[in-house]
């Protein structure tokens, strides 16, 4: 039975159980390919305090796709924050003006804030380092797509695990699977330790690594992150890290031929664009995917699916 989704906030993964994942990436299947004007008449805010490409383009265009409108800012000095104005009443304002609210924001704990003020629906798209679900949802599907399933599967996550809300989300998903993890990352690039102590309520068990070499050859999925300049306190720090991976056709040719390999973008040095041949290269049908998994969200959260 599809779960009741109309009027709900999208805010953590933490938020929906094994049942409610799965009931909605079966809509996501069935959103595949549609653009019926289910939308109509309905406008999206999107309130981006910060940078986007593939979120905030895929909102416009899922929203569009379905027969709505869209209005927001894409800078927060464009918005009356700059004047000193509060993020509460910022929402309390908007609200007004749209059915439905899509947020990023370089504050942890910005998105339950935004989704405490109104009563429209919001959705979380990035909240500093903590969270950033919507990607999670579309990082799901490729893979469901690509292995046939989100069990039993070896998986690697590499780079930045510290700041990387990408990573943060998924794997707190994927732990509602049977799966095998593996950490790959610089000595001061590991989970947060609050995240780590909660891996280990759920008895969640992962192997740790420094290098991609010694990953295992029969790896399904290599979720590969980039270290984020604009998350470091210290840019010494960024400096003496920032190459630390470098994902090339060489480094990859010892993995089996099943293996999957995602990266959320942007990219920088870490992968190499000759893999963009690779035949297990998934990206960019990755960030794609981030249309019908953002159609299927509007049209649930909006009563419309």
């Amino acid at each position: 039975m599809i779960q009741p989704f109309a009027g709900r906030d999208f805010i953590s993964m933490r938020d929906f159980d094994r049942g409610q994942v799965e009931d909605l990436l079966a809509r996501c299947r069935q959103f595949e390919g549609t653009s019926k004007p289910l939308l109509n008449g309905r406008v999206l805010g999107s309130l981006f305090f910060e940078p986007s490409t593939r979120t905030r383009l895929s909102f416009e265009s899922a929203m569009k796709r379905l027969g709505g409108q869209t209005l927001g800012f894409t800078d927060a000095a464009t918005s009356s924050t700059e004047k000193g104005e509060s993020l509460w009443d910022t929402i309390r304002v908007v609200e007004g003006y749209c059915d439905i609210i899509v947020i990023r924001h370089p504050a942890e704990g910005s998105a339950r804030l935004a989704a405490e003020a109104t009563t429209r629906p919001v959705i979380n798209g990035g909240d500093g380092s903590n969270q950033h679900p919507t990607q999670t949802l579309l990082d799901l599907y490729t893979i469901e797509k690509r292995a046939g399933r989100l069990h039993d599967l070896k998986i690697a996550f590499v780079g930045d695990l510290k700041y990387g809300r990408t990573v943060h989300s998924l794997i707190k998903s994927l732990c509602l699977f049977p799966n095998e993890f593996y950490m790959v990352y610089p000595p001061s690039l590991g989970l947060p330790s609050y995240f780590l102590e909660d891996l280990q309520e759920q008895g969640i068990q992962s192997t740790d690594f420094e290098n991609v070499e010694d990953l295992p050859e029969d790896l399904d999925i290599l979720y590969l992150t980039r270290i984020q300049r604009e998350r470091f306190p210290d840019p010494i720090e960024y400096e003496r890290v920032r190459n630390s991976y470098q994902l090339t056709p060489d480094s990859v040719k010892r993995f089996s031929d099943k293996l999957t390999i995602l990266h959320p973008l942007p990219r920088t040095t870490e992968l190499d664009p000759d893999l963009d041949s690779h035949p297990g290269t998934a990206y960019f049908d990755q960030a794609h995917n981030g249309v019908v998994v953002r159609k299927t969200l509007l049209a649930l959260l909006l009563g419309a699916g």
